[in-house]
């Protein structure tokens, strides 16, 4: 009789990455200063979305046409998306043309809904390196649910290296550039309504 002996394959242990996940965030702006009570719309904004590879918190990269990458070790504390939502709320209470602006999760009421679609967030690595930031955005009348107002925003900035810190102080002044632009567009259409 034939004997069959088990053989067992050992596996060396994989030595984990003892390399720091370093985690980064966009600068908000500052919050308004209370002043007398604006007699403008109020403005919800509401659902940022954005593509699933912005999601995972990873900080991402684009070389060339069509290859797209991601630092394992440079994260961002917040998804994108968040932190535009955060950023248009404050940006937009900081006008004070409006008489509330609130995230559209709480239980007040608004005029206006303002909905976005993020597209790029990205350093661009194409010769030269940049950073892009790309939003769609609707403003909806709240009683009708019609679009009333339409805009996309890109903004670009070149990068002095490719270093991670400096990668992000660009996309922070591009969501900078990119919000601000947003609110504008909303503020002048709505003064053009009254």
């Amino acid at each position: 009789m034939r004997r069959w002996s088990k053989t067992s394959r050992i596996f060396a242990p994989r030595l984990l990455d003892s390399r720091p996940i370093h985690y980064y965030t966009i600068e908000t702006p500052p919050a308004p200063v209370a002043s007398a009570a604006p007699s403008g719309p109020a403005l919800m904004v509401g659902n940022i979305s954005a593509p699933p590879e912005l999601q995972d918190g990873r900080i991402r990269y684009r070389v060339g046409s069509n290859e797209v990458g991601a630092y394992q070790f440079h994260r961002w504390t917040a998804q994108p998306a968040a932190m535009i939502s955060e950023s248009l709320v404050r940006t937009l209470r900081a006008t004070g043309k409006y008489r509330s602006v609130m995230e559209s999760s709480s239980a007040a009421a608004g005029d206006y809904i303002l909905r976005g679609r993020l597209y790029e967030f990205d350093e661009v690595d194409r010769g030269a390196i940049q950073t892009s930031i790309s939003l769609g955005v609707d403003l909806v009348d709240a009683k009708t649910k019609r679009i009333v107002w339409q805009d996309l925003v890109k903004h670009e900035e070149p990068v002095g290296s490719k270093n991670v810190p400096e990668v992000v102080a660009s996309l922070d002044r591009n969501l900078q550039a990119v919000v601000k632009e947003t609110a504008e567009g909303i503020g002048k259409f709505l003064e053009a309504q009254r």
